[in-house]
């Protein structure tokens, strides 16, 4: 049986929680800001949790949690 490995992908865009849940940034963040209001690039920069519905998927792509 071969090794499973880690999506690169996936292991550079998600995080993981001490208590298990995945946190995911937002697109749209790196030009055209001008027009943004100040609420709406501070919401740009923090981190929200994966839909529950995704955890299946993310525990495949990442099989060794996320380091």
């Amino acid at each position: 049986m071969p090794k499973m490995k880690t999506h690169t992908g996936t292991k550079r865009r998600i995080s993981m929680t001490g208590t298990g849940k995945y946190m995911r940034g937002k697109g749209n963040r790196r030009h055209l800001k001008a027009g943004r209001s100040k609420r709406v690039l501070a919401l740009d920069e923090k981190k929200f949790v994966v839909a529950g519905t995704h955890r299946k998927k993310l525990q495949k792509l990442l099989p060794y949690g996320v380091s």
